[in-house]
């Protein structure tokens, strides 16, 4: 049995035009099969499910951004405040006790304030965070022993000291800045990598090998009805050849009927 012509050109245009659409797009180079296409499609729903996630982690972290600028903003603000209020005060210790810069390096002991770290994790992004801690003899009067200038020495430390607590604020707020700002490029690459190279790679592997299985399917479905049609050509022969030899059959069998009659046989 033989494909009619017009029919085989047809088969074979649809061939290159589903290969041609298959092969559009960049893909893996993977096996067709149904078990790689069940792969394929875990893959798929994980490499969208992350799209999503990361996306969402851009956008916390791009909100969140926005919320230290403004924050970042007030401190300087508050930083240049306190520093004009602290050499004001240097001023007036000067105008009043002199140089106190000697007498100053030889009662300090040990550092009057301490820096504490620790880690804040935002939208899976580690931050440390720095907290200024005063001890408890930072506070008790220290006279330097000259009249008139303890009180505006005092008032002099204790500006510097709320200098140094908006410093250290500022200086989280800067770091915290320069860590998102790299985790938000970091995330945008991962985004952008799996918008535009990853999730259209499985999707064009997926189609791919879905084309595959359809044409193999439809080779299957063709080599089977070629296959009936010939089994039932062979039955047709093979029912043709019956008749034929029972009328052979038939057409002895009249012969021999109308033959003349036998000889009488002598006993």
């Amino acid at each position: 049995l033989r494909a009619k012509p017009g029919a085989a050109l047809l088969w074979s245009a649809h061939r290159r035009a589903s290969r041609g659409m298959s092969s559009g797009g960049a893909r893996l180079n993977v096996f067709p099969t149904r078990q790689t296409l069940q792969i394929m499609k875990v893959k798929l729903v994980g490499a969208k499910k992350g799209h999503s996630l990361l996306k969402k982690k851009a956008d916390a972290l791009t909100m969140r951004l926005r919320n230290l600028l403004r924050t970042i903003l007030d401190a300087k603000e508050a930083m240049g405040s306190a520093f004009k209020e602290g050499n004001f005060a240097l001023a007036e210790v000067k105008y009043a006790a002199g140089d106190i810069k000697p007498i100053v390096i030889e009662g300090v002991s040990s550092a009057y304030k301490r820096v504490e770290t620790r880690i804040d994790n935002i939208a899976g992004v580690k931050v440390p965070v720095f907290k200024a801690v005063d001890k408890a003899e930072f506070f008790t009067s220290d006279q330097t022993g000259l009249s008139k200038g303890g009180q505006q020495i005092a008032k002099a430390r204790q500006t510097f000291s709320k200098s140094v607590d908006v410093l250290i604020q500022l200086a989280t707020l800067q770091t915290s800045f320069m860590i998102l700002d790299e985790a938000i490029k970091v995330t945008s690459r991962r985004v952008n990598a799996l918008d535009t190279v990853v999730i259209p790679r499985i999707s064009n592997t997926v189609a791919y090998i879905k084309s595959e299985l359809d044409e193999l399917e439809r080779e299957e479905f063709f080599r089977l009805k070629r296959s009936q049609d010939k089994k039932k050509k062979e039955m047709a022969e093979k029912e043709l050849a019956k008749k034929d030899a029972l009328i052979e059959l038939e057409a002895e069998a009249g012969s021999l009927l109308d033959a003349g009659a036998d000889k009488d046989l002598m006993f």
